[in-house]
């Protein structure tokens, strides 16, 4: 729980306990508004209205605009991980793993969760130019997504699932291309045949 304590006057005033907040639940409905509108068209009162929470109370904690942005940031990339790996944890071979890894962004890609987009992708249209720093976590993302997918790939070869003949490192970053792409198609309202076939025939990169 963060401490969204009252300005100084306020505290003279109130001898109460100070108001408090679940970050987390904050950073849930910010990250929500990021996706959906992108930074640059995300402003302040968007944040303060989806979050729940005054102005104030995100200035302290926060900063500011792009202090939301990242701690959102952040917490989207730790529970997105969280659900691709254990995603990809039963299946019993590399292929399969490799199935699993673009099956999950393909089920983010249609339907509501489609159209609300991708906030790593959003970012990356967002920072490239503008923000060194924040475009850097988006590269690190994807850099992350990239060595996973790599790695599944390399699995594969190692049970005989996947053909030696296929350069893991060129696979891993089309994949990534492909993947990335289809959070950006999701937003076009794209059915969910339409993306899982697109999921089925980007598999060829591994025969």
């Amino acid at each position: 729980m963060i401490d969204a304590s009252l300005t100084p006057n306020e505290t003279t005033r109130s001898r109460g306990r100070p108001r408090e907040f679940d970050m987390d639940a904050a950073l849930d409905s910010a990250l929500r508004v990021f996706s959906e509108r992108g930074y640059h068209a995300t402003s302040i009162s968007d944040l303060t209205e989806a979050m729940s929470l005054a102005s104030g109370s995100i200035y302290k904690a926060f900063k500011d605009k792009r202090g939301v942005f990242l701690a959102a940031f952040g917490r989207y990339r730790q529970l997105g991980r969280r659900r691709l790996e254990a995603m990809i944890a039963p299946a019993a071979t590399g292929r399969e793993k490799v199935f699993q890894m673009v099956m999950y962004y393909t089920e983010l890609s249609y339907g509501d969760a489609g159209r609300k987009g991708c906030l790593v992708v959003g970012g990356a249209n967002d920072f490239a130019l503008l923000d060194e720093e924040t475009a850097a976590h988006v590269a690190t993302a994807f850099a992350a997504d990239e060595r996973l997918m790599a790695d599944l790939i390399r699995i594969g070869q190692a049970d005989g699932t996947i053909p030696q003949t296929v350069d893991a490192d060129a696979a891993a970053l089309a994949f990534l291309c492909l993947t990335k792409g289809l959070r950006v198609i999701g937003k076009t309202g794209r059915s969910r045949q339409e993306m899982i076939s697109a999921a089925e025939a980007a598999m060829k990169l591994v025969s």
